[in-house]
């Protein structure tokens, strides 16, 4: 099937947006199990501070941009990161997560296959790799990213959807929200995940860092 050939899946996209992501949710796990650590680590959200319950972001008011129909997603640019990445297809790995990216090109993210298009109404998701053995990876200063900066995802349609971010918050992996996360809130919505919070070599990363974005703009 070549990548144009979306409209034949678009119907029933909408009446079943979440697929197989059903399963992450119901089980509660993340999405990132895996990551190398490096020195201090990467930047981490201000939520971090605050380990005890989940940090509510909350959404802005509905920003009356119509939704765009269904098509695969292409690239993803975070400006403000000096993020430009090309985006594969990912689904589910064999233990029920959203599987990763090959850790082997630390500048390649991942789109939940599965799911909801990014600029399509309901809640898209975008991961990547923190870092790899290399050294930093796609997503190391996800972190770091403040409300009010822009996330573009070019997709295979043309069509450029244009998010605002309006929260970043980290959660322990055994504690993952993931109805909160994944969620459908009425609008078209984006979470960037990677791996975050404390990091041992035994285990890996215990966190995951969420950003949330809200469609602003299309093109």
């Amino acid at each position: 099937m070549s990548r144009t050939d979306f409209s034949l899946f678009d119907a029933a996209r909408r009446r079943q947006p979440w697929g197989a992501l059903a399963l992450v949710m119901l089980s509660g796990l993340a999405i990132m199990r895996n990551g190398v650590g490096f020195e201090s680590g990467p930047p981490q959200p201000a939520a971090a501070a605050h380990p005890a319950g989940h940090p509510v972001a909350r959404a802005p008011e509905t920003t009356g941009v119509q939704p765009l129909p269904f098509a695969p997603a292409s690239r993803i640019r975070i400006p403000a990161l000096r993020v430009a990445a090309p985006i594969m297809d990912v689904g589910l790995d064999p233990d029920g997560w959203i599987a990763a990216p090959p850790p082997q090109d630390a500048n390649l993210a991942g789109w939940y296959q599965n799911g909801i298009a990014p600029g399509q109404r309901g809640t898209s998701i975008v991961v990547g790799h923190v870092d790899n053995m290399a050294g930093p990876a796609v997503f190391y200063g996800l972190g770091s990213l403040e409300k009010g900066r822009r996330v573009e995802v070019e997709r295979y349609d043309g069509r450029v959807a244009v998010f605002e971010v309006y929260g970043v918050e980290v959660y322990a992996k055994n504690d993952f929200p993931g109805v909160r996360v994944y969620g459908d809130t009425g609008a078209a919505e984006l979470r960037v995940i990677t791996c975050g919070g404390g990091y041992t070599r035994a285990h890996g990363y215990d966190g995951n860092v969420v950003v949330y974005a809200r469609l602003v703009e299309t093109r």
